[in-house]
């Protein structure tokens, strides 16, 4: 069956982005030798990464220039979370194969399970945030996140991410996230840092 595509645009500069995060470097190493097969895999990932946003969480796309786009994970009962993680794990099974889906799963157990202790059930999760690598250092980034907070804030919910960036984390400081704690991933052998924000009040 051929994947069908709604996001590829979006998908290729979220891909130019973040190709060399340690995560999606172990991801795209478990996929093939091929680079031209790993970086389809990736666009398929990252595409369906927001077909599934936009159905059951948040998903930004600013309109005009394919600037980048902010992902968003909400709570959501245990029942749907189950068939959600089910559909996606088949999902990489069969576009990016059995050694990826267990890469991938130990990595996002490890740090969903580190999460699940210090972030409130009713927190939203940004799951994947990117600018396009030709706007980087414009400062726009927060153009991708800003609307989502205003409607946590609204909300009085808090917001939580992981970042493997260490300067990316004064980014994220701006915004009102505070580093919750620090940890290094056993599978990329890669320290990354778990944020808050609190809702704040107007």
């Amino acid at each position: 069956m051929t994947y069908l595509f709604a996001y590829k645009p979006v998908a290729q500069a979220l891909y130019a982005s973040l190709n060399r995060d340690p995560f999606y470097t172990e991801i795209e190493r478990a996929v093939s030798n091929d680079p031209i097969v790993c970086k389809e895999a990736l666009l398929k990932y990252f595409d369906f990464s927001m077909q599934e946003g936009q159905k059951h969480g948040e998903l930004y796309i600013p309109e005009g220039k394919i600037l980048g786009t902010s992902i968003w994970v909400k709570p959501m009962d245990n029942t749907l979370a189950q068939q959600l993680s089910l559909q996606k794990k088949s999902f990489i099974h069969q576009y990016l194969g059995q050694t990826c889906l267990q890469k991938y799963a130990e990595i996002v157990d490890f740090m969903s399970n580190k999460a699940k202790d210090m972030v409130s059930p009713d927190s939203w999760y940004l799951s994947i945030i990117a600018v396009a690598p030709q706007f980087r250092g414009q400062g726009l980034g927060s153009t991708l996140i800003r609307p989502i907070l205003a409607k946590t804030d609204d909300s009085g919910v808090a917001t939580y991410l992981e970042t493997f960036t260490p300067r990316n984390r004064e980014f994220y400081h701006r915004l009102g996230y505070r580093e919750v704690m620090s940890l290094v991933e056993p599978m990329t052998g890669s320290k990354y840092w778990l944020m808050m924000r609190e809702p704040q009040f107007k």
